[in-house]
């Protein structure tokens, strides 16, 4: 731990709960200028440190807590790994709640799961690896929630089979939905750039997820993001061009769909 990232947490913190410097300058007693030079030369006491935490209600001892809990995490698993959590749909739904920071009682409130049960299945993810099941039954994941899928691998199988047509059925025209799909002509470095993008686009929504699990439950919601691109040609299209000729389009597609992942499939 060091201070630099306990002072990054303790302003994403802030930052979920609505908190500004200002406000936090009105309960110390102290001017605003004071507060925005403690956070930018990261000067804290100790004191300090536990007074600012108490502007949002929360112990210095949590907010240690937490961010030992942010160390980095794996960001893929195994064959047998994803094969056993899809294996069984109630695993695999606690699984998800699991590692989206969900409690044990968030779990068994919202869903048909009692809390025999439940115990049961966290004690099997944690020997699959994919969380840390502590004392009191509380739930430390051990993936992060941009996971990266196996190519070909059992999620991706489980959501071309189950998800895919399901998920895309929407008419997409919600205020919080957005579908996209793009064409256009794309040098190598170009790709290369957009795939940058898309992977810092899915690291923001990790962060997101991560400030947000700060808020109350009811203040959440289950959000999906599915990012892709392929060199890509639709078939009906294939089948016209000459035999001496490339590939004229390139598609890009970009759209909400299943899990945090940032994925660039192979042509087939």
């Amino acid at each position: 731990m060091t201070v630099a990232t306990l002072i990054d947490l303790l302003k994403r913190r802030l930052k979920a709960h609505g908190v500004t410097y200002a406000q936090v300058a009105a309960r110390l007693h102290l001017s605003e200028a004071s507060v925005k030079r403690m956070f930018s030369r990261q000067d804290f006491t100790l004191q300090r440190l536990e007074d600012v935490c108490r502007v949002i209600d929360i112990d210095f001892s949590e907010l240690a807590r937490e961010l030992a809990e942010e160390q980095p995490r794996a960001t893929h698993l195994t064959e047998a790994q994803e094969r056993e959590i899809v294996s069984d749909p109630k695993l695999f739904l606690v699984a998800l709640c699991a590692v989206s920071n969900w409690t044990l009682e968030q779990i068994v409130d919202t869903y048909s799961i009692d809390r025999v049960e439940c115990i049961g299945y966290l004690a099997r993810l944690d020997k699959l690896g994919i969380i840390g099941l502590a004392p009191d039954n509380r739930i430390r994941p051990l993936i992060g929630s941009a996971l990266t899928w196996l190519p070909d691998g059992p999620f991706q199988r489980y959501f071309r089979s189950r998800v895919e047509a399901e998920y895309l059925s929407s008419h997409f025209d919600r205020s919080d939905e957005l579908f996209l799909f793009l064409n256009g002509m794309l040098s190598t470095k170009s790709t290369a750039e957009l795939i940058a993008r898309l992977r810092a686009v899915a690291t923001d929504f990790a962060e997101m997820h991560r400030d947000d699990r700060a808020l109350p439950l009811g203040q959440r919601h289950g959000t999906s993001v599915l990012l892709a691109t392929r060199p890509w040609e639709l078939r009906a299209f294939r089948a016209l061009r000459r035999d001496d000729r490339s590939p004229v389009p390139a598609g890009r597609l970009l759209h909400p769909g299943m899990g945090a992942e940032t994925k660039a499939k192979k042509r087939r």
